[in-house]
């Protein structure tokens, strides 16, 4: 009994000594992971604040080299001489090479407003300045590029990609009738959402395609899709279940906006518009809204109809009178290559010879 007794407290004992050391442990671990965060929110604040300054130094040297051109009427070879002067200088700083001071001058001159570039501008790379710079017409763009890449956090090649695909022109250039079915703020962020046309170069398709087949591609390609559609996109299905009345309708495809916190229903039409396919997604939204969002969190459904053309005129009178928040926009698809030319095309062992030989011309 006496043994027993003591293997019992001893079991006691262990127990409860794991037990403090398991509570030790995630205390610890807690305590190790608030103090990395607080590290990496640091770190993150110096790197913007690095980056603000440098942008602004930027600026002012560009502005210098600039003004000075205008009042003493140097031309292009001052820019030379000051690289040459500040590599000797400064042999350490990197930045100061003749390509880079004549970006700075145009800096400088594409932004006159110093307080702009101090508040908007500098909280973006030098990289993408320079792309903005390169890339961009107008002053506009280069602003409306801007603020979506502090708003979307974009890389240097996700600014690339959208400023190439011409997502400035396509923006909110859908018809819509969401100034008349949603509410001011929403009805405007929706109409932000939309692009026209929305292009989807990724998927190729025969001719005779159907609805399905480029379904099946976008679905196949759904990164790419995600991309195109824009930020805060997040699918949810395709031939998405809708049943009524006992027979069951399907939507093409179905997303959730997490900025406007709704569905978005996708409708697509491998053809031109036609007024009742704006009858067929009101019906699809009524039921989404009553069979499938939360009402007590979530805002209206949107449709989206996208077709190969939408007949402008024609949508407008077909939005007209429905009071379901609808777009509509076209798509553009890479073209098909032609059968009779599939033949011509080398192969991947030819080209692959090809580049051998460019490499070793005496193999």
């Amino acid at each position: 009994s006496k043994n027993v007794n003591v293997s019992l407290n001893l079991s006691i004992f262990t127990t409860q000594t794991l037990m403090k050391n398991l509570s030790l442990t995630k205390s610890y671990g807690d305590l190790l992971q608030e103090i990395k965060t607080k590290i990496q929110h640091s770190q993150i604040r110096a790197m913007v604040s690095v980056n603000h300054e440098l942008i602004n130094l930027y600026w002012e040297i560009g502005a210098l080299i600039l003004n000075r051109q205008k009042t003493e009427g140097w031309g292009a070879k001052v820019i030379d001489q000051l690289t040459s002067d500040l590599k000797h200088e400064y042999p350490s700083i990197r930045g100061l090479s003749k390509r880079n001071l004549l970006y700075m001058r145009q800096f400088a001159e594409m932004y006159p407003d110093e307080l702009f570039v101090q508040q908007v501008v500098a909280q973006i790379g030098w990289a993408q300045n320079i792309i903005l710079m390169q890339k961009c017409n107008t002053a506009k763009e280069r602003t409306w590029y801007t603020m979506q890449a502090l708003e979307n956090g974009w890389s240097r090649n996700m600014l690339i990609i959208h400023i190439e695909s011409k997502l400035y022109e396509r923006q909110g250039k859908s018809i819509t009738n969401f100034s008349t079915t949603l509410p001011a703020p929403a009805s405007d962020m929706a109409r932000q959402i939309m692009k026209d046309p929305y292009l989807f170069d990724f998927v190729t398709l025969e001719k005779k395609a159907i609805e399905k087949d480029l379904e099946a591609q976008l679905i196949k390609h759904i990164t790419n899709f995600l991309l195109e559609l824009g930020t805060g996109f997040a699918y949810v299905g395709n031939q998405y279940s809708l049943p009524v009345g006992g027979d069951e309708y399907r939507l093409d495809l179905l997303f959730y906006h997490l900025k406007l916190r709704c569905y978005v229903a996708i409708d697509l039409k491998m053809r031109k518009f036609k007024p009742e396919d704006a009858g067929k997604m009101n019906f699809y939204l009524s039921v989404i809204d009553d069979k499938v969002r939360d009402h007590a969190l979530d805002n209206p459904t949107i449709g989206i109809i996208l077709c190969k053309d939408k007949q402008s005129v024609k949508a407008e009178y077909a939005l007209k009178d429905i009071n379901k928040p609808i777009g509509i926009s076209e798509f553009k698809i890479a073209e098909a290559i032609p059968e009779n030319l599939k033949s011509s095309l080398p192969t991947i062992e030819e080209l692959e010879r090809e580049l051998q030989e460019v490499k070793d011309p005496e193999a």
